[in-house]
């Protein structure tokens, strides 16, 4: 798949349109209320432990509100964080701050939150097994969150439909001969890599032996996963998906597959909780 860069411009549109989101039509007519010369320092503090992300669109949103704000960043991109930790010192007009708040927390607890649970799996996983995210995303909002996942220390699956063949199981179920579908995909793939889905062996053994890349066994039992990983060896590289928690993430972990594919890392996340304190 393509590389992930979160430039500065693609950044800063984001959280533009986000703004936009907030402000329309009328802006903030709350913080209007207030004295817009006051100047204070407000500290940006974890209320949880995790993997902190997404510092930069909170630095551009409050940058985009009022070029004079300055966001003193305490911990890196990508850093482990504590309860308590202050992330970032946020000084300038507090009105400014204030209509910027919720979107600067918005980014940064989502993107951390997806930083935090990846980090879970893979520390979970161990050092032999890659945890990779899917494509259950929110719309549009895919490359932050598969940056997060990377984050996280997780690695990126195919990126769209154009990155690689993938032939699930609702592409063999079309065809009573679904090794035909696959050498099809051999013959046009064009560089491409191909990976196949399969639910159990007796699918596995119909296309043993063809030349495709990866082979994906979804919701097999651990024991039927290292029985199917054995016959894979040193043919394919090997992936496991479906119900992936990390309560079962070790015995997934421990048929030696290449990686594990985890929907919920983007799907269902929880934000991980910040706070801005005057």
């Amino acid at each position: 798949m393509p590389k992930i860069q979160l430039s500065k411009n693609f950044i800063r549109s984001t959280c533009k349109l986000a703004l936009n989101e907030d402000l329309y039509p009328s802006g903030d007519i709350t913080s209007n209320l207030l004295n817009n010369s006051s100047i204070s320092k407000v500290k940006l503090i974890s209320n949880q432990k995790g993997i902190i992300g997404g510092l930069e669109f909170a630095k551009q949103t409050f940058n985009l509100l009022d070029k004079n704000i300055k966001f003193h960043i305490k911990k890196k991109e990508g850093s482990k964080i504590r309860r308590g930790s202050v992330v970032a010192i946020i000084e300038g007009k507090i009105k400014s701050i204030l209509i910027g708040e919720r979107v600067a927390l918005n980014f940064l607890s989502h993107i951390s939150g997806i930083a935090t649970k990846t980090n879970k799996f893979v520390r979970k996983a161990g050092n032999k097994t890659k945890i990779c995210c899917t494509r259950k995303t929110i719309p549009n909002l895919r490359v932050i969150q598969k940056y997060a996942v990377k984050l996280g220390g997780g690695t990126n699956h195919r990126f769209n439909l154009s990155d690689e063949f993938l032939i699930k199981d609702n592409h063999l179920a079309s065809s009573k001969k679904f090794e035909e579908i696959v050498k099809q995909a051999i013959e046009f793939k064009k560089g491409r890599k191909i990976t196949v889905e399969v639910d159990n062996l007796k699918q596995f053994k119909r296309i043993n032996g063809l030349n495709f890349n990866t082979v994906l066994f979804d919701n097999m039992s651990p024991k039927n996963l290292k029985i199917a990983i054995k016959h894979a060896s040193g043919k394919y590289e090997t992936e496991a998906s479906g119900g992936v928690t990390l309560a079962n993430i070790n015995k997934l972990a421990a048929s030696k597959v290449d990686r594990i594919s985890v929907g919920q890392l983007t799907h269902s996340v929880e934000a991980l909780d910040l706070k801005l304190e005057i």
